[in-house]
């Protein structure tokens, strides 16, 4: 276990926010996480705790008075194999991205369409990741996470985990109370293209390849290229990548936006319910490369707010809470940011 205190937060959130943190500790495995816990009851010390990821889902506002903490499990096992399906265990601090890698490379597939998301396999369970029309939900069998009061191991089936659209109950009713330590993925041994989302198709027609050709190696490609154009790199401009998530409307707001915008980007959701893609609706408030201070919005895509260099996590905010406001005030319609803020 590494401990560190007053620890610059710089390298470990992709805004590139200097933030600090009191202490910082980075632990190797179930054990030494639950010996922190119990070392910590044992002081009494009730300062606050922030178990991060790669820090891609984080907005500093300020210096952190506490301890973060910071996974290392890095394990890997097949909990079960036969002709159809691999199930596999993964150590939460895995990076995302080298896990879909690898599971294309092994021939382990599903996956394919959330290549590149940045972040660790732990944040991929809490946010419930997705793009290019699959979600992290889609493969997850089970989460192991240690109850960051008592120490106790705790496993939750996919149903107790409650997902939804970029939710789960860890963001909610539990937000805080545990640290995932490891993520048990169900995936096929036989790769089925998911190429029902229209950029992805749109992409697909444009390299010149058909349907049946695509293998996931060239899928994978092929997201990564897709992302890669329309998202800038956090290691050059800081930032998060999605900011707000998409809007669902009752379909009676819907109609009233396509009547006054009748080529409004939508994607059905039920009987009920219409997404609104919030970049298009940042985008028609005039936003798409425009700037706030130090603090802008990325000119490639709407949904992205960037770091221009310097930005402090309130400059990061100033600019949201003021896109919020033009949209509500142009589409009556309120967007809801993706990214935490500490």
């Amino acid at each position: 276990m590494k401990t560190q205190e007053n620890c610059s937060l710089l390298e470990h959130n992709t805004f590139g926010i200097a933030a600090r943190a009191r202490h910082f500790v980075e632990y190797d495995s179930v054990e030494e996480l639950q010996d922190f816990i119990r070392q910590r009851n044992l002081r009494g010390d009730s300062s606050p705790l922030l178990h991060i990821g790669g820090g891609s889902n984080l907005l500093f506002l300020k210096d952190f008075d506490g301890t973060v903490l910071h996974s290392r499990i890095l394990d890997l096992h097949i909990t079960e194999d036969n002709d159809e399906e691999v199930s596999v265990r993964v150590g939460a601090g895995m990076v995302w991205d080298d896990w879909v890698e690898l599971a294309v490379r092994k021939g382990w597939f599903g996956l394919e369409n959330l290549s590149i998301i940045p972040g660790e396999v732990g944040a991929s369970a809490v946010q419930n990741i997705g793009a290019y029309g699959a979600e992290a939900k889609d493969f997850i069998l089970l989460v192991e996470a240690v109850d960051l009061r008592s120490g106790e191991v705790r496993r939750f089936s996919n149903a107790e985990c409650q997902y939804a659209y970029r939710h789960s109950i860890f963001k909610t009713e539990l937000r805080g109370r545990y640290a995932v330590t490891h993520v048990h993925f169900r995936l096929s041994h036989k790769f089925q293209p998911n190429l029902g989302y229209g950029a992805l198709r749109q992409a697909l027609a444009k390299s010149g390849m058909e349907e049946a050709q695509v293998d996931a190696v060239q899928l994978r490609k092929l997201i990564i290229d897709l992302r890669n154009s329309k998202l800038p790199d956090p290691k050059v401009v800081g930032n998060a990548g999605s900011f707000f998530t998409n809007p669902i409307v009752q379909r009676a707001d819907y109609e009233r936006i396509a009547a006054q915008w009748p080529d409004v980007p939508h994607y059905e959701v039920d009987a009920d319910h219409v997404k609104i893609p919030a970049g298009w609706l940042i985008e028609q408030c005039g936003w798409k490369g425009k700037a706030l201070g130090r603090a802008g919005v990325y000119e490639k895509q709407a949904l992205v707010l960037v770091n221009l260099g310097g930005a402090t996590g309130s400059d990061i905010e100033q600019l949201c809470r003021t896109i919020q406001s033009d949209v509500q005030q142009r589409f009556a319609i309120n967007i809801i940011p993706e990214v935490n803020f500490i």
